[in-house]
């Protein structure tokens, strides 16, 4: 029979994350799967190839700009942790860079007995000291979302004794000055709120205490976040203050001179501030200045006569059917829009001369195209990276009002592609939606293991990109491989992601099983050849599909996943998803639910096809519990489920390439013996 909300939930003990009781039983089962799956030269060739990929000397570095340099963080098998190190754009496009190493995080962690992981830097980039001099770099034990931030002088290489330094928490620094900073983090109750990220922003001066820090601003419990961001390109000085209502829903503030001002667009509207100009990009039919643009356009206004109540906005984007805005990017004058044409990228550059708005568009004969930096501080550099899902990566540079974009690296391919095509289909959804997919696979081969994978939320789009993982893991091996673009993603702009939200959630559910259906019909694959893939919000859709349409599958891998809609929210950061989700403590929300809650609705009597399921105990965004507990539950029903549970490696599921190495080779080994019958 179907679980119900009424009985008492017999593994609430496994949420304990480390509990010696829930920690023996992760053990159990991470030594019956390696007992089961990695006992064979197969795996151990497979997880040795995948780290040689991950390690290889060969592969692109890609860099960031960060003053007149450009940083790359490096691992590889000496340096598993990484080597933060720079060199000037010039000396990267030779063959072999000079780099200079900045910080190597192996030997800090042994120096300092931490498992350091590398979670980003925040360089200072207004006054006297801006652009390669001071930063504050955050590293987590064991790849948790919760960090440690420490200030660090990139000319002695060395953090500072006495610099900006906080404990570990899910904390936010942004630079004033280098005297002050922005900050937010855990300093006790009422500091944070219910999601577990920061309730305040303080100016916090350098040589004071942090608990003495002036508050310019506090949200409310219930708030996701609240953050202030220095805006480096105003002329003096400026920052946004974000109060994060939901998942979607945002106050914005322009704080200058003190003085905190409200910036008056839709509370669900994205809005960017760079030097004179507020770009707006609306996700609800907005109704401005005598005119309604349609959701998904892209507005832009000059920043003080807005704020003044001007409303003269100029449309840079309107979607169309078949065409929406992935994201922008600015350099230091222009701006760069990313477009998905049928989850086709497409990029155009523009530029204000002369009281207008001029545009290039850049051609996507490279495949999939994507903005990796730009150097909006100083000029109108921009570096491209394109690639496909048989198409190796390239990294382009190019200036804005030059010439064509030209090639700074080429990445190498890992897996013979020769036969290998990707093709673009639509199935057709419940409700009469048509679906897009992409199959990767040599179209004559027949049906064979087949691998589909899947998201579906948060506005996310799933786009071709080169996978040299899935490439040797499973493409290699003769596989095919296919994505989903079901609703609830941002391929087809913010009504797509709509269209899946809260009680309409089931249309992402349905869009992907019409696509496992299209895939059997059209003779791609069988359904006992047909295994699924996905992880997060995409594990709970593989939670569903185990649970509502097992049916359809022959294996299914389900990673750091969401499962218990029950009890999602009151788990790490579940509460900042109730606007994706529903409140389960609404009877009105719970009611829709209930209905596909993957924990609450495992039923007896009902095959089911073997299941993978992976989480990491230090995952502090997707509570391990609910992996924990979904596997306990498919166990007492006596269902085929196999259980890994890396002790390490945050929401990622892996640290390190090492890890990350073993926990694919897990999943194609799991895979490829259900779906193909190869012991």
């Amino acid at each position: 029979m179907t679980e119900t909300i009424t009985r008492e939930d017999a593994y609430l003990w496994l949420e304990d994350v480390e509990g010696e009781r829930a920690l023996a039983w992760v053990r159990e089962r991470n030594a019956e799967t390696a007992a089961a799956l990695t006992g064979n030269d197969r795996f151990t060739e497979l997880c040795d190839g995948l780290r040689a990929v991950l390690d290889a000397d060969d592969r692109i570095p890609m860099i960031a700009w960060h003053g007149e340099r450009v940083y790359n963080l490096w691992k590889d098998a000496e340096h598993p942790r990484g080597l933060w190190r720079r060199t000037t754009l010039e000396d990267y496009r030779s063959p072999e860079p000079a780099w200079q190493t900045v910080l190597d995080l192996d030997a800090l962690a042994t120096a300092e007995g931490e498992n350091w992981v590398w979670q980003g830097v925040t360089f200072l980039r207004t006054g006297p000291l801006a652009g390669e001099r001071r930063c504050l770099i955050a590293l987590s034990r064991g790849g948790a979302d919760a960090s440690v931030v420490r200030e660090f002088d990139v000319d002695t290489r060395s953090f500072l004794a006495d610099g900006f330094t906080l404990p570990e928490a899910k904390s936010d620094v942004s630079w004033i000055d280098e005297d002050r900073i922005f900050v937010g983090t855990d300093l006790g109750p009422g500091t944070m709120t219910s999601s577990g990220y920061p309730r305040q922003v303080r100016v916090w001066r350098r040589g004071t205490a942090l608990a003495d820090a002036p508050v310019i601003f506090t949200g409310t419990e219930s708030d996701v976040s609240v953050r202030a961001s220095t805006d480096p390109s105003a002329e003096g000085e400026r920052a946004i203050v974000r109060r994060s209502l939901d998942f979607f829903h945002a106050e914005r503030h322009v704080y200058a001179g003190g003085e905190l001002t409200r910036i008056d667009v839709p509370d669900d509207a994205g809005v960017d501030v760079h030097r004179e100009w507020l770009l707006i990009r609306i996700r609800t039919d907005w109704h401005v200045g005598g005119t309604t643009h349609p959701a998904g356009t892209l507005l832009i206004a000059r920043l003080e006569e807005y704020l003044a109540g001007g409303r003269d906005l100029t449309v840079l984007f309107s979607p169309d059917p078949h065409t929406s805005l992935s994201y922008t990017d600015w350099t230091r004058t222009g701006l760069i829009l990313v477009l998905l044409a049928d989850v086709r990228s497409r990029l155009e550059l523009l530029r204000y001369d002369g009281g207008e708005w001029h545009r290039t568009v850049l051609g996507s004969e490279l495949g999939q195209t994507d903005v990796w930096d730009t150097n909006a501080d100083a000029d109108e550099q921009y570096l491209l990276q394109s690639s496909g899902f048989t198409l190796p990566p390239t990294l382009r540079h190019g200036v804005l009002g030059g010439g064509a974009p030209q090639t700074l690296k080429q990445g190498p391919a890992y897996f013979a592609a020769d036969g290998i095509t990707t093709r673009q289909f639509f199935a057709t959804s419940a409700d009469g939606t048509q679906v897009p997919y992409f199959v990767v696979s040599r179209p004559d081969a027949g049906p064979g293991p087949t691998l589909l994978s899947g998201y579906g939320g948060f506005e996310v789009s799933r786009v071709p990109a080169y996978n040299p993982i899935i490439g040797l893991g499973w493409l290699a091996r003769g596989g095919t491989y296919v994505v989903a673009n079901i609703r609830g993603g941002g391929e087809y702009g913010p009504a797509w992601h709509r269209s899946a939200l809260r009680e309409k959630r089931p249309r992402a559910y349905e869009d992907f099983a019409a696509v496992a259906a299209d895939l059997v019909e059209r003779g791609i694959t069988t359904r006992d050849q047909l295994g699924i893939e996905g992880g997060s919000n995409g594990g709970l859709l593989m939670g569903v599909m185990l649970t509502r349409y097992p049916d359809l599958f022959g294996a299914i891998v389900c990673a750091v996943p969401l499962l218990d809609m029950r009890r999602y929210h009151l788990l790490l950061a579940g509460a900042s998803w109730m606007a994706e989700y529903g409140d389960p403590d609404n009877p009105d929300d719970w009611a829709y639910l209930s209905l596909f809650s993957p924990y609450q609705n495992v039923r007896d009597g009902v095959p089911y096809p073997p299941t993978l399921i992976t989480t990491s105990t230090r995952d502090d965004r997707v509570h391990p519990g609910h992996a924990r507990k979904m596997v306990a539950r498919l166990r007492e029903h006596g269902k085929d489920v196999t259980y890994y549970e890396n002790i390490e490696g945050g929401h990622g599921g892996a640290a390190d390439n090492a890890q990350l190495a073993y926990k694919w080779a897990l999943a194609f080994e799991f895979l490829w013996r259900t779906l193909s019958g190869d012991r």
